[in-house]
């Protein structure tokens, strides 16, 4: 392999200070012609090299910025069999993207030419980008704490915003005046978002040469990549591709946690608990899922298990990540203290491989931060 110059064609070794041409200009990387992609793999490098698992007819046209198929590395070399899914690492900055996009794709090809969303931000944001890529017309409601960063990417894409007092359940009640008229396209309502989110069980097992790890860990408010996971491993098992569905084990903020206390208390459905303070993990307070009954039945078939995290956690968790060179939000980083919280009660175990998915960019948390 060398180095060529887009504009002057000089090559150059590849070397590690070597960013630009002599001559000032860009670089072009050339390769052997000869390594050819295998034949046997989707040329697709997103979620979409799995469209014939996914609910969109093959005429359909969709509606896609390159989500998906993010890097899954280990967090630590030290500890090799504990996994980190960079999911943060979609376009709009989380792991919304996969189920803005097919939802997108979906609402497009029914006509849909107006829709609005309630979110504490990362959902907003990827509707909002993939209703701009859609020409589909955006009105997101969120609450008058979501961080400023958020709010201003969710504007950057042209779309509405309406601000609401209160916490995160008062947007929910806000906007449901306007879906009355408006397709409420809900990253928590529409089954078709969870079917862009089930794509990150596809892209874990294929990732470990498709086989499934033992533990998969998360962030959970209302339930949507829990669920995503829930579906797709369950498919990949339905088809034998997997002999074993990993054990989905979900993390709440303790001062919002009525899916940790149903499992505590081993209770048959949810019940609201107020939220009780301020938390750094604003993206996933919830204090009653919608979707609680389906979470309630991944947890219990899959041997799943529930723990909370404070804000003490959360900052230690966020520092630990930085120090490995990854910069998230405080949303994601609930999932570090998690880690150690279930290995400290035995449910992680020595040898298990675990994969923690990291759900959205520190960027977007700069003004809480």
């Amino acid at each position: 392999m060398q180095y060529q110059c887009a504009k002057c064609n000089n090559t150059y070794q590849i070397s590690p200070l070597r960013y630009k041409c002599d001559c000032g200009s860009a670089l072009n990387l050339v390769a052997d012609s000869r390594i050819l992609p295998n034949a046997q793999i989707p040329a697709a490098m997103s979620l979409w090299r799995y469209r014939e698992a996914l609910p969109i007819d093959a005429e359909t046209e969709i509606v896609t910025l390159g989500e998906g198929m993010t890097p899954l590395m280990p967090l630590d070399v030290d500890e090799p069999e504990h996994f980190v899914k960079l999911d943060y690492l979609c376009p709009t900055g989380s792991y919304k993207d996969r189920g803005a996009s097919v939802l997108l794709t979906h609402l497009k090809a029914l006509g849909v030419e107006s829709v609005v969303e309630d979110s504490s931000g990362n959902a907003g944001a990827a509707i909002a980008a993939y209703s701009a890529r859609a020409g589909i017309r955006c009105t997101i409601y969120c609450p008058e704490s979501t961080s400023k960063g958020k709010l201003k990417q969710i504007s950057a894409y042209g779309a509405e915003l309406k601000l609401v007092p209160g916490n995160r359940m008062a947007t929910t009640e806000a906007v449901k005046l306007a879906a009355e008229t408006t397709c409420y396209a809900s990253h928590n309502w529409h089954p078709f978002f969870l079917e862009g989110t089930k794509t990150l069980a596809y892209e874990i097992v294929e990732q470990f040469g498709w086989r499934a790890p033992t533990h998969v860990i998360c962030p959970v408010g209302f339930g949507s990549i829990y669920l995503g996971l829930f579906i797709g491993f369950r498919e990949l098992n339905a088809q034998g591709i997997i002999k074993d569905t990993p054990r989905l084990l979900g993390v709440q903020p303790d001062v919002c946690c009525p899916i940790y206390n149903a499992y505590t208390e081993d209770t048959p459905s949810l019940s609201r608990m107020a939220q009780t303070g301020e938390t750094l993990a604003e993206g996933i307070t919830a204090e009653l899922p919608i979707r609680g009954n389906n979470i309630l039945e991944a947890l219990r078939s899959t041997n799943g298990a529930f723990t909370t995290v404070d804000d003490t956690d959360i900052k230690k968790g966020m520092k630990t990540l930085a120090t490995k060179g990854i910069y998230v939000e405080p949303t994601s980083a609930v999932v570090v203290s998690a880690y150690q919280k279930f290995k400290k009660e035995g449910i992680i175990t020595t040898g298990d491989q675990v994969v923690s998915i990291l759900t959205g960019i520190g960027l977007k948390a700069s003004s809480v931060l």
